[in-house]
């Protein structure tokens, strides 16, 4: 699925359309893989623990 198709879907409920993904939240990989960007993280609130190569909250698996 190509990223702007993610960007463009829109919902009934205006609130769930605030959700969406922006350009500055996701980028593809020279693989085609989406990353998600350090402002992404920044909006979700939380690290995941999964070692998102742009976290901002220091989370290193090891």
């Amino acid at each position: 699925m190509l990223v702007e198709g993610l960007m463009e879907k829109k919902t009934k409920n205006t609130q769930e359309s605030n959700r969406g993904l922006l350009k500055e939240d996701i980028y593809l990989n020279e693989q085609g893989f989406m990353v998600f960007t350090e402002a992404y993280h920044l909006k979700r609130g939380y690290c995941c623990k999964n070692g998102c190569r742009h976290c901002p909250y220091g989370f290193r698996k090891g």
